[in-house]
């Protein structure tokens, strides 16, 4: 379903595109617009990986560094078949992880101190799991699918604004529409690209929980977590919002609009979908 759901989402941001792009750009400006966004997320999809573990400051360990995290990850990626990700920590108090990475081959996985304090064995399994169902799902090459028509739509509409409406108003039109098009169109496609990613997050907590064999220790780490990052938002996530969507939690403090603009699902709903799943 999770799957279904995700290609819907996408070819609804398509369709998007060629509206936007028609009305806006026309066919020039509509491939200019797509050919600039290619070229940022194919560099985003080959470097990002790094990029965001610098951002992060997160530094590699080895497996006589920090013994049960990095035996709880060899063992996920042995299970689920999967190459050794490479495993980092992030000294910060604010429980949360990611995974990146271009494929299974190029993956990583961090977590923070504050995570590895708080969970228990099982709970960080349930994480771990929940990270490498991501890498085996394809989730960051969906994203950058998603990153890309999106932000080819937004191009778009800036291109509107400074030339479609100004040559409308030139020629006696208010140019109305195409001021509406060029603010709404970003907004429609920030709000689809976000519903991939809730989607996604999905998929990856029912294969996460297959993957370490129980659906409670996910359940449970999500409990903690939901009260936990609450309390210690992760303030390099702050600095950079565009990052929230890599972690299995919403990484930043709650503000105006943040259910409909969040990149993950209730907490609430994601738990209950895991205790669902205990025969």
């Amino acid at each position: 379903m999770s799957d279904i759901r995700t290609f819907v989402l996408l070819a609804g941001l398509t369709a998007l595109f060629l509206v936007v792009g028609m009305a806006l750009g026309g066919r020039d400006g509509m491939m200019l617009a797509l050919l600039m966004a290619v070229g940022l997320n194919f560099w985003a999809y080959w470097n990002s990986d790094q990029a965001v573990l610098r951002m992060f400051n997160a530094q590699e360990i080895g497996p006589t560094q920090m013994p049960d995290y990095y035996a709880t990850v060899q063992a996920l990626a042995r299970r689920g078949r999967l190459p050794m990700p490479r495993v980092y920590v992030i000294d910060d108090p604010s429980p949360n992880a990611f995974a990146t990475g271009r494929d299974a081959d190029h993956a990583a996985v961090a977590a923070t101190t504050g995570i590895l304090r708080l969970l228990t064995l099982e709970e960080l399994a349930g994480v771990m799991a929940h990270e490498l169902a991501h890498v085996r799902n394809q989730d960051i090459l969906i994203g950058t699918l998603s990153a890309t028509l999106a932000g080819a739509i937004t191009a778009l509409a800036q291109f509107g604004l400074f030339f479609n409406t100004g040559r409308d108003r030139e020629e006696g039109g208010s140019g109305t529409a195409g001021l509406l098009m060029a603010l709404l169109a970003p907004v429609a496609a920030m709000l689809i690209q976000m519903a991939v990613s809730r989607s996604r997050e999905y998929g990856a907590d029912a294969l996460g929980a297959r993957l370490c064999g129980n659906p409670l220790w996910l359940a449970a780490a999500l409990h903690k977590l939901e009260q936990g990052s609450r309390q210690i938002p992760l303030a390099a996530a702050e600095a950079h919002p565009a990052t929230a969507h890599l972690f299995i939690v919403n990484p930043l403090s709650a503000g105006f609009l943040a259910g409909l603009f969040s990149t993950h699902p209730p907490l609430s709903e994601r738990i209950q979908r895991l205790r669902a799943m205990v025969p």
